[in-house]
């Protein structure tokens, strides 16, 4: 798969890896220059360079959903 760089915007709930923060994250949208991200299973929002995110991987969107999942279960205890 490749980077964003063919200025084509994903779809919003589109899970994207962000190099930046090692992160895969849904696509919110842009906002001016930056794409908005929200982690996996919902929290806060952090902005990322458009031109560097790219579409997640299977194993990638697996983890994150993992993680998600633990993180709500941990909550629940």
């Amino acid at each position: 798969m490749t980077q964003q760089t063919e200025n084509r915007t994903p779809e919003r709930g589109t899970h994207v890896y962000d190099p930046a923060t090692c992160r895969v994250g849904e696509f919110q949208g842009k906002v001016g220059p930056h794409a908005m991200l929200r982690p996996v299973g919902g929290g806060r929002e952090w902005q990322a360079d458009p031109g560097k995110i790219r579409r997640a991987t299977a194993p990638e969107r697996l983890r994150a959903g993992v993680k998600a999942a633990n993180e709500r279960a941990g909550r629940m205890l």
